[in-house]
């Protein structure tokens, strides 16, 4: 009787689960937020390299070309490397490593410095998405994944890229006066401190972390324990024959090769307007948060739609196809406002729902992948940046190019750039990607472990 009374008080305990997956939230999403901040300070650092050196259109487009060729390459290499060891010590590695190239672009002075600065910062942030599919994977419950999901990769990463305009060109060079070069240094440091942290609190899944209690194991254990008789690195041509997969591949290629001049040319779209570079800070950030706040509800709205509809695949599709649609019809609202303000807030309406099918994405890597989802969603974020890869090179920059024009005024040179055929480049590539969303079938999954 005894024993049985003492050991009730226990029992209960056990009953309530652990929130270390909380704590794996905040260090994902942080993840992103900071992987975001650093990549978008790009927007801020194109204006002032074509100031400072003097370069063309398609010369920055060729700088930053080598930043998606290193990232498009390093996406599966780095999903398997993620899928067989764990993400605790490979993404602290990563986060580390691309903020050191960072500085080193910072340190750099000339156009192959530069080149091969960005080459680093693409291959260290290769891995950083498929290693977070796969933390979402081990650490986030299926019924709420995509809505985690959400979070992480579309509101704490496009918020990051919000921020750093405001940070970087507003704050460090607008308020304190510096050198976009020392403001660069200034934002690695944020980077190096988060590696630190994340390998010291992340382990690679709730079975291998002491602090789990056996009640928050058993949010993951059912679909864990389902997907341990299957092999550990995926069988690619058993993969590309997924119909699926293969058209998300194709999705992702327009997609991103549309979102890419958000990454690319939005601070000189702005500072195109005769604004402050700190102004520019306040308006560059607009269509991220629109992104932000669009990938927050897309996630949400996605899980609602699969819970009470019960069909996975129709919510998929929906949320797929809408985001782009509209997004495409917004667009050319939001570029036809003359004032800076209507503009800005436009392009946030575009982002909101172009962004908000980003979830869904990622839900349907997991849909599809299961146990090897960093593997596939490697494969289809590698698709992506070669688009972001190809759209700049070959489109962006000489559209550009050819659309500029330079006057010589009281002995000053001033060029005039007409955005526009970019921005309707960027329609048709929302169309294509909204139409192949309305053919995917996430329930079509990949498993080796039967094949």
């Amino acid at each position: 009787m005894d024993s049985g009374s003492e050991s009730a008080p226990l029992e209960k305990h056990e009953l309530n689960p652990t929130r270390i997956h909380r704590l794996v939230l905040v260090l994902a999403s942080m993840t992103s937020l900071v992987l975001y901040l650093h990549r978008y300070t790009w927007n801020i650092i194109r204006p002032e390299l074509a100031r400072e050196y003097g370069y063309t259109n398609t010369e920055l487009e060729q700088i930053f070309s080598f930043f998606s060729f290193t990232y498009a390459f390093g996406q599966v290499p780095a999903g398997i490397i993620c899928d067989f060891f764990g993400a605790r010590f490979f993404l602290g590695s990563l986060i580390a490593g691309w903020s050191l190239s960072l500085i080193l672009f910072a340190a750099g002075g000339s156009f192959l410095a530069f080149c091969v600065a960005r080459a680093i910062f693409g291959a260290t942030q290769a891995g950083a998405y498929p290693s977070l599919n796969n933390v979402s994977q081990n650490w986030f419950p299926p019924e709420t994944r995509t809505s985690m999901q959400g979070f992480v990769a579309s509101f704490a990463g496009r918020a990051g890229g919000a921020l750093a305009p405001i940070i970087m060109a507003t704050i460090l060079m607008g308020y304190f006066g510096f050198h976009w070069k020392s403001a660069l240094i200034i934002m690695a440091l944020i980077g190096l401190v988060l590696a630190v942290v994340f390998v010291l609190l992340y382990r690679n899944n709730p079975e291998s972390d002491p602090r789990v209690n056996e009640a928050e194991k058993e949010l993951f254990r059912k679909e864990n324990f389902a997907q341990k008789s299957q092999r550990k690195v995926i069988s690619f041509k058993q993969a590309l024959k997924n119909r699926a997969l293969s058209i998300m591949i194709f999705a992702q290629l327009s997609n991103a090769g549309a979102d890419i001049v958000y990454t690319t040319v939005l601070g000189s779209y702005f500072l195109s307007k005769n604004i402050s570079i700190a102004e520019m800070g306040i308006y560059a950030s607009f269509p991220l948060f629109g992104g932000a706040f669009g990938g927050l509800a897309g996630g949400f709205l996605n899980d609602y739609l699969i819970r009470t509809t019960g069909n996975r695949k129709w919510a998929r599709r929906i949320m797929g196809f809408t985001g782009k649609a509209i997004a495409t019809i917004c667009l050319f609202f939001a570029i036809a406002q003359t004032s800076i303000l209507p503009l800005a807030i436009g392009l946030f309406v575009v982002k909101f729902f172009s962004d908000w099918s980003q979830p869904t994405v990622w839900g349907t890597c997991s849909d599809i992948g299961g146990r090897h989802s960093a593997t596939v969603f490697s494969m289809v974020n590698a698709s992506g940046n070669f688009g972001a890869l190809l759209v700049p090179l070959f489109l962006v920059g000489p559209l550009l190019d050819k659309y500029t024009t330079v006057q010589i005024i009281d002995n000053v040179s001033q060029t005039d750039t007409n955005y526009y055929p970019m921005f309707v480049m960027v329609a048709i590539l929302y169309m294509v990607t909204a139409i192949s969303w309305l053919t995917i079938d996430c329930t079509k999954k990949i498993d080796p472990g039967k094949a």
